[in-house]
C-alpha cells in the first residue's frame, strides 16, 4: 500500500501558520500561507511525495518528503 502524506503535510502546514480556508472543487482543500501570502490547493489523499513537496513549495516551505 502506498504512503499517505495527508496527515504529516497538514501538520507541517499548520505548524508554519497556514490556515485551511474551505473545501475546494472535487478532491481539494483551499489553504492560505502567511509566508507566501497566497491561497493554494491541497489535494485530499496525497500518495506522491512529489505532490506533497509541491504543496509545501506553494506554501513557501522547504521540501520535507
Amino acid at each position: 500500500m502506498a504512503a499517505d502524506f495527508d496527515r504529516e503535510l497538514k501538520r507541517l502546514l499548520e505548524q508554519a501558520g497556514c490556515a485551511h480556508l474551505r473545501a475546494g472543487k472535487g478532491s481539494h482543500q483551499i489553504w492560505y500561507s502567511p509566508i507566501s501570502k497566497r491561497k493554494f490547493p491541497v489535494p485530499i489523499g496525497i500518495k506522491s511525495r512529489h505532490t506533497a513537496n509541491g504543496v509545501l513549495k506553494d506554501a513557501g516551505l522547504p521540501k520535507a518528503f
